[in-house]
């Protein structure tokens, strides 16, 4: 049976949906939000068990999304840094919500 006042999810909803959803990508955030990390082998130690090209291919991602942003400082060796922008600031809310459910369940 149809429904007949049923609305298609919202493409904007199902990007963010589609983005928060990949494994690891919640956890980045919240790693960000709330542990601290900011560069590469400080997400690694916290996130333990997440391969070392996922979480490139996440960090990059959330960047591509605005969720990040990525710093490069001029030094020997090179050093990069990610930070929360704005957007990335207000998935706390979700982190948080998420933090909420898990200690409940």
């Amino acid at each position: 049976m149809r429904c007949n006042h049923c609305q298609p999810l919202p493409e904007e909803f199902a990007r963010a949906v589609d983005l928060l959803g990949r494994r690891w990508t919640l956890a980045i955030v919240w790693a960000s939000a709330e542990a601290g990390a900011v560069r590469f082998n400080e997400f690694k130690q916290t996130l333990e068990g997440i391969p070392p090209g996922t979480l490139a291919a996440r960090l990059l991602d959330l960047e591509d999304a605005g969720i990040l942003e990525r710093h490069v400082f001029d030094t020997r060796p090179p050093r990069v840094e990610y930070r929360l922008t704005e957007a990335g600031r207000r998935l706390r809310y979700v982190v948080e919500a998420l933090n909420a459910f898990a200690a409940s369940a």
